[in-house]
């Protein structure tokens, strides 16, 4: 899709994920056994035949880096497009309705004015959902609109949301304290790259301006059209935003939903050993992926590669993120373990579904 190309804003933060993002970005977190948040918004590009995508970088970059390298593993490393790494603002927007500065954008201009693209779509890193832009894009081109916003008819209330006012199709006004049934902003636009260029040259001088700022402002200037989404999507800002997103992975419709075979979500690949399940090893409705070594109880929880549960030990609604050793007799329940942690012998570590006991990661 030569006339599109893609910018995913990775230059967000949130204090109320301090504790997982304190060495990496939250686009950088970890998800589903072997992912990271990044890879939806690089895969849902590439499966729509984004071949030219930016990726606006956080100041605390190094995880995200090693993750996405030269973009090989999304087939981003083509003579016509490729992987673009354009740095951020040293301090990105860490509200949970921001999801992308203009001078983020602005910074990086050049990427804008050396494309021939008619069209560019942007996105957060923050939020997760499957899905192909195709069709969104053909309607934003068909309908002659200036910008194209997704939206998803919210299934609950979402008092950090964002309430999208819609008359035949039309975005007319923008609103906060999503209520179930309300449309609701997901980060994602379709903009007309010229028009992002002129937008640019109007805010120039306006040191702090993020596209919720700018949408609200513009709503009878430009014509904004919505695309629903009718799948599952999560956006992250918070620990039990975290949390909810990886439990619901152990539902089966969501996560053949989120890891579809037609639109694949693809990831750095790393060698695996196969998992070892010994005589007293107990699994049930958990996710435990290849190079783990399970001697004991692991029920409704979500681990990632390298864990290693020893004899007699039991992990139960927990995320236990990569080698991590769980050491015999041990309990652990309703925790998030960030890598490398070791949990002592016969220990007990428990929170609670509200009150998450949270590990910070040890070592790099």
């Amino acid at each position: 899709m030569d006339n599109v190309i893609g910018i995913i804003s990775a230059n967000f933060d949130t204090p109320e994920l301090d504790e997982l993002t304190k060495d990496r970005s939250v686009s950088a977190l970890p998800y589903g056994s072997r992912y990271r948040l990044i890879d939806f918004a690089l895969s849902n590009m590439t499966n729509s035949g984004i071949n030219s995508v930016g990726i606006i970088t956080p100041y605390s970059y190094r995880s995200l880096l090693d993750h996405v390298s030269s973009g090989e593993y999304w087939n981003l490393t083509k003579r016509n497009g490729g992987l673009f790494i354009l740095p951020g603002a040293v301090y990105g927007p860490n509200n949970k309705r921001s999801h992308l500065l203009l001078r983020d954008i602005r910074k990086n201009s050049i990427y804008l004015k050396r494309s021939q693209a008619e069209f560019v779509l942007i996105t957060a890193s923050n939020v997760i959902y499957n899905m192909n832009f195709q069709e969104m894009i053909h309607q934003h081109n068909e309908s002659g609109a200036d910008m194209t916003l997704l939206y998803k008819i919210a299934s609950k209330n979402m008092p950090d949301s964002t309430k999208i006012e819609l008359k035949k199709n039309r975005i007319i006004d923008f609103d906060r304290n999503v209520e179930k049934g309300d449309a609701m902003l997901i980060p994602t636009v379709v903009i007309n790259r010229k028009l992002l260029l002129k937008v640019l040259d109007w805010y120039a001088n306006v040191d702090y301006m993020d596209l919720q700022s700018f949408l609200n402002n513009n709503t009878k200037n430009l014509v904004m059209e919505g695309y629903q989404f009718d799948g599952y999507m999560h956006l992250v800002s918070s620990m039990n935003d975290y949390y909810q997103m990886t439990m619901d992975l152990l539902k089966n419709d969501i996560r053949h939903e989120l890891f579809s075979k037609e639109n694949p979500i693809m990831t750095k690949d790393r060698d695996r050993s196969s998992t070892q399940y010994k005589d007293e090893a107990k699994v049930s409705n958990s996710l435990v992926p290849a190079g783990c070594v399970i001697e004991g109880t692991v029920e409704n929880s979500v681990l990632f590669r390298n864990v290693k549960v020893g004899k007699g030990a039991v992990v139960r609604n927990s995320i236990i993120l990569q080698s991590c050793v769980i050491e015999e007799g041990a309990k652990v329940e309703y925790a998030v373990i960030d890598r490398r942690n070791v949990v002592a012998k016969d220990s007990v570590l428990k929170g609670t579904v509200k009150h998450l006991l949270v590990l910070p990661k040890k070592g790099d």
